[in-house]
């Protein structure tokens, strides 16, 4: 069936939401529009889908989320009763439809028998992460696009440890999901009856209790916050999504009381009016905390994203004025104090680990290893450090300690199976404690950091290419880099290259395998120790550039830095035109 056979099939859908028909109304003249929102089926991958809301096959709304949940469905159905009676826990965040979503996902299992469990209100990330395992369930679902635009939303599905699905039950569900021909035509369950059937519950306080108590333990110093808790000012927001309430209550169950609330960002709004992108890696986030700051003279700001599995900090630098953290930054200073403190209490385990991504700064790596600690690389994408620490628990080769991606993404209880802000958020305000006993500020423990291990600085570049031709370009990008390899970068000689896609690395002229799960990522290595890494990016219509330096000084870095981003961008502007 071609894209102008799936638009008839809506056209001549006469039980079509109202608000889905006057949307297909409005773009029924526009052949480009048209097109675009039925030339595919959203995708449904490893991690689930995610889209522009609005009519058609490759748009989210009401009938492709049904059809994501059939598969997820029949998936369930076919590991056995048991599976159906432990059921999927559903939460779902602040942005257009998303309640609307969370429902019909538990409205489609239940026509087939599989319990669900919906949160009676959002909820972050994390939160389902935790609360499929407090419940023992069998699968998790959230209904969010993280940081995404307002005009996006997505699904997201999590196995039964609370990590998103591993590479052959997500197989398995894409397969289903895509022998659903017509989405139009799934079958739901209605709400009533399920709940009195026991196929629906809607939970909530009780796990959001039982996770905060999981939080305490992640304390490593409560005398210390204790003796700054009232001085320690702190301004958090969380930018329009479900930080607020889980956030605020783990600060103080860990003991801080100079909490300040961005009044303006502190309650749902799924247009993020205040904010041009709810994505606290973007600096223009910070406008009005680092306004709040300036009022109220904040030692730290802090932002969570929509879905609170991303934390940003920004904080004072040597001119007075806040500066934004980026991830890797942030990371450092978390895992110096996580690493650090364990080692004096004697509570740091011989095989402990810290998993980091390919795209992730090499300092996570040269501090673990000054404790001793072993620190490995996953693909990007916090499902392959939770697959990991799944491993790890079953073969008991490693205790983890800490996980983290460049892309403000950080774990440190392993409650929680997937990136979390909110546990990211009380840990990172300990740190910052640590560093107020000590009369020191956030910037100035990560200037000692650097002067310890060297002075490492990384960037991230992106251009966005929307829709099925900028989809094509992003593409042709990766195969230009790949067919036309560059020898040096800004006068520095490439050493090796590292494509995830073949899994090969080449180096010197030689070849040698990457053992790592096949991806479309290409990673070059300079002779100077410098790389930079080009990736499509995997939720949104962008191609991501990932930059890192480590030099004498910090302007020896940030010199290093912007001559070889400036060359890479440059050739990229070529091929893209």
């Amino acid at each position: 069936m071609n894209w102008t056979q799936h638009a008839d099939k809506w056209f001549s859908f006469s039980a079509l939401e109202k608000d889905l028909n006057d949307k297909l109304v409005e773009i029924k003249d526009n052949a480009g529009r048209l097109e675009d929102s039925f030339y595919k089926h959203l995708e449904f991958g490893t991690g689930g889908m995610r889209g522009e809301l609005g009519p058609g096959t490759n748009r989210l709304n009401t009938y492709t989320i049904r059809r994501a949940a059939e598969g997820l469905a029949q998936y369930i159905v076919e590991q056995g009763e048991e599976a159906m009676n432990r059921g999927i826990v559903i939460a779902y965040d602040s942005r257009h439809k998303s309640p609307e979503f969370a429902l019909e996902v538990a409205k489609t299992v239940g026509k087939h028998g599989v319990k669900a469990y919906v949160f009676d209100a959002l909820r972050p990330t994390p939160v389902l992460s935790y609360a499929v395992r407090y419940l023992h369930a069998f699968s998790g679902a959230v209904i969010t696009a993280s940081h995404n635009p307002p005009e996006y939303n997505g699904f997201k599905v999590y196995g039964d440890d609370g990590g998103q699905l591993p590479p052959e039950a997500a197989d398995t569900i894409i397969r289903y999901v895509n022998l659903v021909e017509n989405e139009l035509a799934v079958e739901v369950a209605e709400e009533q009856e399920l709940l009195a059937s026991g196929l629906l519950t809607y939970v909530g306080e009780e796990i959001d209790n039982a996770y905060v108590e999981q939080l305490k333990t992640l304390q490593l110093n409560p005398e210390i916050v204790a003796s700054v808790a009232k001085e320690l000012k702190v301004v958090f927001t969380p930018l329009h999504g479900t930080g607020n309430k889980p956030v605020r209550a783990g600060l103080k169950a860990f003991g801080f009381e100079n909490i300040t609330v961005v009044a303006e960002q502190e309650l749902p709004d799924a247009n993020f009016s205040t904010v041009k992108s709810p994505n606290p890696e973007e600096h223009a986030a910070f406008e009005l905390a680092i306004k709040v700051g300036d009022e109220i003279g904040a030692d730290v700001l802090m932002a969570t994203d929509p879905d609170a599995d991303r934390l940003g900090v920004a904080v004072k630098n040597s001119a007075g004025e806040y500066t934004v953290l980026t991830g890797n930054q942030l990371g450092a200073l978390m895992l110096e104090y996580l690493l650090s403190q364990k080692q004096a209490q004697g509570t740091l385990p011989a095989n402990g680990v810290v998993i980091k991504t390919i795209v992730t700064s090499e300092i996570g790596r040269a501090i673990a290893e000054h404790y001793g600690i072993q620190a490995m690389d996953t693909l990007t994408g916090f499902k392959f450090i939770g697959e990991k620490i799944n491993e790890f628990e079953q073969s008991g080769e490693h205790t983890f300690l800490f996980g983290y991606e460049e892309s403000y993404g950080y774990l440190i209880g392993d409650f929680v199976r997937d990136k979390d802000a909110v546990q990211s958020a009380i840990f990172a305000a300990e740190v910052a404690a640590y560093y107020k006993a000590k009369g020191m500020t956030l910037y100035e423990g990560l200037q000692a950091i650097f002067e310890k291990y060297g002075f490492y600085q990384e960037s991230l570049q992106s251009i966005t290419l929307k829709g099925k031709n900028g989809a094509e370009q992003i593409a042709s990008l990766m195969e230009t880099f790949r067919a036309e390899r560059m020898s040096e970068v800004a006068g520095i000689e490439v050493a090796a290259i590292e494509d995830y896609a073949t899994s090969i690395r080449v180096a010197d002229g030689a070849e040698s395998q990457i053992d790592l799960p096949r991806s479309n990522v290409l990673k070059y290595h300079l002779a100077d120790g410098s790389w930079f890494c080009l990736r499509p990016s995997g939720t949104e219509p962008k191609a991501k550039f990932y930059f890192a330096v480590k030099g004498a000084s910090l302007e020896d870095s940030q010199m290093k830095l912007s001559s070889i981003q400036t060359a890479v961008m440059n050739r990229v502007q070529e091929i893209v035109g």
